[in-house]
């Protein structure tokens, strides 16, 4: 079977957290993306829950927020977030990380009832802006 043309090409992304990771899908030819769920798992349980997701909704690619300071400079959430995308490349599929500052405080402001999902979606279709 070939690749998908690369405008209808699938993405997952996450908003990493260490409680709940917020789960999102899209495609480049919507621009858009769609909140699925947030995972309570943690370590391999929540690995296995995102290989199910890998399989079902088959992305070409995955994406994180990397959280930062106000002024950009890293932190503690920014270093897990980095190691939750090296975990992610157990999958096969590539890996980027897009800046994610205030999704969350967007995500609440749109009144969002699955905040962390509806953050991963913020997440994705900044992706999309950033990576036409």
């Amino acid at each position: 079977m070939s690749p998908a043309p690369a405008a209808q090409q699938s993405f997952l992304a996450f908003d990493f957290g260490t409680r709940r990771t917020g789960v999102a899908s899209g495609t480049r030819f919507t621009q858009s993306a769609q909140p699925l769920t947030t995972l309570t798992q943690d370590g391999e349980a929540r690995m296995q829950a995102i290989a199910k997701l890998i399989q079902e909704w088959q992305p070409a690619a995955l994406v994180i927020g990397l959280p930062r300071h106000p002024d950009g400079a890293e932190h503690e959430m920014t270093l897990r977030a980095r190691k939750f995308g090296r975990q992610l490349r157990r999958f096969g599929l590539p890996v980027h990380e897009v800046d994610e500052r205030y999704t969350s405080v967007e995500a609440e402001s749109y009144g969002a009832r699955d905040v962390d999902a509806m953050a991963a979606a913020l997440i994705l279709e900044q992706f999309f802006r950033e990576n036409p």
